[in-house]
């Protein structure tokens, strides 16, 4: 087994040594190698040593960058030539992988956990395209899993769903120009 490193700092090294103090006075035998360690991590403020082990594994996870998923820009660029300079969507793509983007970028303009009537969706997706298909747009996103809906449709919801990378970058560009 390698050996871990772990920096050990303190703000003030006389409350530092005072609480190792304590804790060393408190002692009859000599502490075992464990011990002292555990001293050193309650001194610094942590519970014990494991948590001191703890804290420096998280704070590595947490400065390593994610790794950032590639974006297709020129599919991007298709879908965004879909929409006009209102973030309005002019035409149903033929593609389906734009017709993916762009129902991704209408999903983003729903209120999360809000129950809408068919009518109130029919109204906003009206509101965000120009070819008069709302019916198109919602089956589309039922069947897609983006939307739930009642029976007697009464009830949509968004569902709340990752958007994969492109998604994510056309709802970007499209946020200043969407209609609210």
């Amino acid at each position: 087994m390698s050996k871990q490193v772990f920096p050990l700092n303190s703000p003030d090294i006389s409350a530092f040594a005072r609480a190792l103090g304590r804790q060393l006075q408190t002692r009859e035998a000599a502490p075992s190698h464990l011990e002292v360690m555990n001293m050193l991590a309650r001194a610094a403020g942590y519970r014990n040593f494991q948590h001191l082990r703890a804290a420096h594994a998280a704070e590595a996870r947490l400065d390593t960058p994610a790794l950032v998923a590639a974006v297709d820009f020129r599919l991007v660029e298709r879908a965004l030539n879909q929409f006009d300079a209102a973030g309005r969507l002019l035409r149903w793509p033929s593609r389906r992988q734009i017709q993916l983007l762009c129902l991704w970028a209408l999903w983003s303009r729903f209120p999360a956990g809000i129950s809408l009537h068919e009518r109130e969706v029919n109204a906003r997706l009206n509101a965000a395209h120009g070819f008069g298909d709302a019916a198109l747009l919602r089956r589309d996103l039922c069947g897609l899993g983006l939307f739930t809906r009642s029976r007697d449709g009464s009830d949509y919801r968004r569902q709340e769903l990752p958007p994969p990378p492109e998604a994510r970058e056309l709802i970007r560009r499209l946020r200043g120009l969407a209609p609210n």
